[in-house]
């Protein structure tokens, strides 16, 4: 289910945990408790590799602070919900970027606000993260290649060739060069039907800017940079850039 939300529960009271998943099951069909830790050290071993969406934290477990956990797991993006039997402690929370603190015993109401507000937040990163993600075209003469702070677009015949790297994908340009977030499948699929052509697992060549091809299988660009061609890519491209070079003359 695509819009399920997933939350993991840190509290070492056993009534308290299931009043609160009582509570999330009564006012929420979306809401998956993926995982119940009951002492200091599984919160803190889930926290480290478990990517949930929202965590229910108690402030006392096993006699230590709940936010000192959090403290030694700083990179965590889930929405934080503080559910415990202290007020004293909720300024602080607040300053950890808490979505919500709810004193027991839980309240539906109160409980629904902080809910809601975690959710909201959580559509609004997911998508965030899917207007980052995605190449954009336009008018089929430009392309937007996002990048970590944004997305800039360029001229489709200014990019010279692709080539992937690790996880992300370097564009070389006429003029520059630039790391975009996305992986070279996703650039494969935008830019098919166009003047580029796979070459190699790893490259993308725009057609127009290849300077000639050298047998066995090295592509030369007009920037003077050779680009490997695979055995299973060599007749697409022949045809392709013969094709265009026909055009050309």
């Amino acid at each position: 289910m695509t819009n399920t939300i997933s939350a993991i529960i840190i509290d070492d009271d056993d009534f308290s945990i299931t009043a609160l998943s009582d509570t999330l099951n009564s006012l929420y069909n979306n809401i998956e408790i993926s995982g119940i830790y009951k002492s200091w050290n599984d919160g803190l071993d889930a926290l480290r590799v478990i990517k949930a969406d929202i965590l229910f934290l108690d402030i006392t477990i096993n006699g230590k602070n709940g936010m000192d956990l959090l403290k030694m797991v700083p990179a965590s993006d889930m929405e934080i919900i503080f559910v415990t039997a202290h007020t004293e402690y909720a300024l602080e929370a607040f300053k950890l970027a808490a979505t919500g603190y709810i004193i027991k015993p839980v309240g539906d109401k109160e409980l629904s606000i902080a809910v809601d507000k975690a959710i909201e937040r959580i559509s609004n990163k997911k998508t965030a993260r899917l207007n980052l993600s995605i190449p954009v075209q336009l008018a089929n003469s430009k392309i937007g290649i996002p990048n970590s702070k944004g997305i800039n677009y360029y001229d489709m015949n200014d990019i010279i060739y692709l080539e992937a790297t690790s996880n992300y994908t370097r564009v070389v340009t006429k003029q520059h060069e630039v790391l975009s977030s996305n992986n070279m499948s996703k650039f494969t699929h935008l830019l098919e039907g166009s003047t580029f052509c796979s070459v190699h697992r790893s490259y993308i060549v725009n057609l127009n800017c290849v300077s000639r091809y050298e047998a066995p299988g090295t592509i030369i660009m007009n920037n003077k940079i050779e680009i490997p061609l695979s055995r299973t890519a060599r007749e697409d491209f022949l045809k392709r850039f013969n094709s265009i070079q026909a055009k050309t003359e």
